[in-house]
């Protein structure tokens, strides 16, 4: 099959900046920037397993691949026309032989890949509780930001069952639910270790929290200095471009 023949009609093709390309639906979910966060955030060793739960359109792992090119990568997502999508993305750049995409459920994480199977978790989970902030009847949208289909702690307590002993948690979130996020990875014996707050403007409260969790670890937690996105309004900060692999202009 001719490369092109992957992307469907009403479908565009983004470029990743990192050699891969990604297929998105512009009236679906795309993804944003608390995606690339996350995969910067998160840490990949040669040879380890990974699992992305809830991985839309694949964003995450091709992203990590990119970094990380000696790491095992798996795509965990519920819905069936989005994990085609990254299955697509998948194909276009040829990693079949290292990114997985399974259509399945959170939920029945550890019934699909079985009890510490995996080094790293990564999940950009849905961010809203209920109907908070609900609005539209875009599907596809209503089950990437609210807890429709699983909740923070179908997220943290399957993750904890399929990571092996000492296994690292990567998620990011929102600040608003940090006390309840802390709780539940303390309750599923995922030691919060490292975190960072990133804040839209200098002078704005942070908008995103990044997570860092050691299944079985001691407590004792890192708090990194806080990432600002914007220098002001459209303008990235050097961090951010750096992030997104740019130089700044001179």
């Amino acid at each position: 099959m001719d490369r092109e023949d992957l992307i469907l009609e009403h479908e565009r093709l983004d470029d990743l900046q990192n050699g891969y390309m990604l297929i998105q639906n512009p009236k679906q979910f795309c993804f944003g920037l608390d995606a690339v966060l996350l995969s910067w955030f998160a840490n990949v060793k040669p040879e380890e397993k990974v699992l992305d739960m809830g991985t839309g359109t694949g964003i995450v792992p091709i992203l990590l691949k990119a970094r990380y090119p000696q790491g095992k990568y798996t795509g965990l997502e519920i819905q069936e026309e989005s994990a085609d999508v990254a299955r697509r993305s998948v194909a276009y750049n040829h990693l079949e032989q290292d990114i997985v995409i399974t259509t399945g459920d959170i939920k029945e994480a550890a019934a699909i890949y079985g009890g510490s199977f995996f080094d790293v978790v990564t999940t950009n989970p849905p961010y809203m509780v209920g109907s908070h902030g609900l609005t539209g009847n875009n599907q596809a949208k209503i089950i990437a930001r609210h807890e429709t289909l699983c909740t923070l702690e179908d997220v943290v307590s399957q993750a904890a069952k399929v990571l092996k002993p000492r296994g690292r948690f990567y998620m990011v979130h929102r600040p608003f639910r940090l006390a309840e996020i802390l709780s539940v990875m303390v309750q599923h014996k995922i030691e919060p270790k490292r975190m960072q707050l990133v804040h839209p403007y200098v002078d704005k409260e942070p908008n995103m929290v990044l997570i860092e969790g050691l299944r079985g670890g001691n407590s004792r937690m890192t708090v990194e200095k806080p990432l600002i996105v914007y220098e002001k309004p459209g303008v990235y900060t050097k961090e951010v471009l750096d992030i997104y692999g740019q130089e700044t202009k001179k």
